[in-house]
Order: C-alpha cells, then structure tokens, then sequence
C-alpha cells in the first residue's frame, strides 16, 4: 500500500536513531532528503541503499508532484531532514498537504528533535513555551516578531544561525531586555554546549568571540510582568497568525493559536486573515 512515512533521523550522534526508524528507511522503496549528500552519510553507516531524492527550501511544486505521482502509483517513501524531526523550520510540508489532498496514508517515525533537546536540558520552564523557528531576515518583520514574543509570558525557543547570531542578541536586547538565556550549541555533538546567560552577558561574550559555528538554539525567559490591561492587540494576533500561515500551519489552527495569547475571539482573527488573503489575490 503506497505511504509516505516522516522518519525523525539523529541531530548529531548517529546511536540516536532507533530501530523502527532504520527498518523504515530500509523498507521503502525510496528516500526524499533535503540534501542527499549529508542524508547519504547516516544511510551508509546503517548500510541503507535506496533511492535518494531530494527536497529542500528551493524545490517548486512541480517536483513535488513528481515525488507524489511515484507514491500514488504504489510506492513507498520516506521523508527524512538533514537532522531531527522533518517539517521542524525544515521543508517539506508541501509534500505532507499533497499527500493529504490525494489520499495518500501518512505515517510518523518519531525522532530527536533539536529545540525539545535544547529546552529540556536549558533549565527553562518547559510547561509552557512558544516555538518560533527562525527569526524573519527582512528587518521591519524580524522587529514585528520580537515585539509580539516580548509580551509572551511563557518559555521563547528561536534556532539561530551562526552568522546572526549577534545581531539576534542585540534585537533582543533592545525590545526584550536583559532576561535570562540558554545558548544551547551542537547537541549530541562533539562540542555540545549549553551556556547560560543574561541576554547583555550573552551579547558581551559572542560579540568578542571569533569564528562563531555550529547551529544554535535560544531559551529565552518569558515576560514575568505582563499588565493585564495591556493585553495584545487584534493586529497583534494578526501578525502572529499570518506568521505561523507562511510556516505551513492552517489558517484555523493559526487563528485559534493566536486567539490563546489575547483577549481576541479565533473568528475575529479568522476573519481578517481571510480578508487579507483575498486582497492580495486581487491586487
């Protein structure tokens, strides 16, 4: 029967995968990677010999619709990341939707997952956190997404690139203030690090630091003082509802997720992104 099976694959130490996971990948009659070359070192050392296909950030729907018309045909596939979790500010969602849309059967093969790793072991408050993935390049959205996480009074979990990192630091800085931070670094890796900071502390050490690398995780403090009477705006849960949209959730999830961080009913929030939608289609 034809399937596409998300497999989660390590995020470093390869004895992190587990068994399902390798007779999975084994099964299948064919693997969609987001980079074959870094995807065909883990295969080898678990002397898995499939077909590679990639998919990454750059892939149009044409490809995957090529991928989808090998499985609707009656093969089997598996989707794998470069690390971790597939889907997890990785591509590949469109796979997942197409999947859907033509009744295909889609199975998870749980695994690492970089930013769970980094918070459990952080020391941050875990009961309640908000992920948000990479922060946007474009300067005026990557403010907008700092000031709505500013008054968010739970656990912020950011991925950050080596080359932003200090600029991160600084946005955060300026409209955060100087909370508490967890600089999680290459777990499971030879140099894994977990070093806790304030965010001015943090600035201070990377911006003297040279050759910064690796991939990094951020925990970020949640706002402790929070006015009830300054609750976030209509716009606000707008803004956060179209960013979690251009992530790949669903329009109604997206509302309703928004609709918990304010005093602003889903439908409302539903409503205006519907609006803003069929505007942009008219101009």
């Amino acid at each position: 029967m034809s399937c596409l099976y998300i497999v989660g694959t390590p995020i470093g130490n390869l004895l992190d995968i587990s068994k399902r996971a390798i007779d999975t990948l084994k099964a299948v009659d064919f693997i969609i990677a987001e980079d074959c070359r870094v995807s065909l070192k883990m295969l080898n050392s678990y002397c898995i010999k499939k077909p590679l296909f990639s998919f990454h950030k750059f892939s149009n729907e044409k490809r995957a619709n090529t991928l989808i018309c090998k499985i609707k045909n009656g093969e089997t596939a598996a989707l794998i990341s470069d690390a971790g979790m597939p889907l997890i500010s990785d591509p590949g969602d469109i796979l997942i939707h197409l999947c859907h849309e033509n009744c295909i059967n889609v199975k998870v093969v749980p695994g690492p997952c970089a930013f769970v790793a980094a918070l459990c072991v952080s020391g941050m408050d875990c009961k309640s956190f908000t992920f948000f993935g990479f922060l946007p390049t474009n300067n005026k959205s990557r403010i907008d997404a700092i000031t709505f996480l500013k008054t968010l009074p739970h656990t912020i979990v950011l991925y950050e690139s080596p080359h932003r990192l200090v600029k991160t630091l600084k946005d955060i800085f300026k409209h955060l203030q100087n909370r508490k931070i967890a600089i999680v670094k290459e777990l499971t890796k030879i140099y894994e690090s977990v070093e806790i900071f304030t965010i001015s502390e943090a600035l201070k050490y990377y911006e003297n630091k040279q050759n910064i690398k690796g991939e990094y995780v951020l925990i970020i403090e949640g706002c402790k003082y929070i006015n009830p009477k300054n609750e976030l705006s209509l716009q606000d849960a707008i803004e956060f509802a179209k960013h979690l949209i251009k992530n790949g959730e669903k329009p109604s999830l997206a509302a309703k997720k928004a609709a918990t961080m304010c005093c602003c009913k889903k439908s409302d929030i539903y409503k205006n992104i519907l609006t803003d939608k069929t505007k942009s289609k008219l101009i």
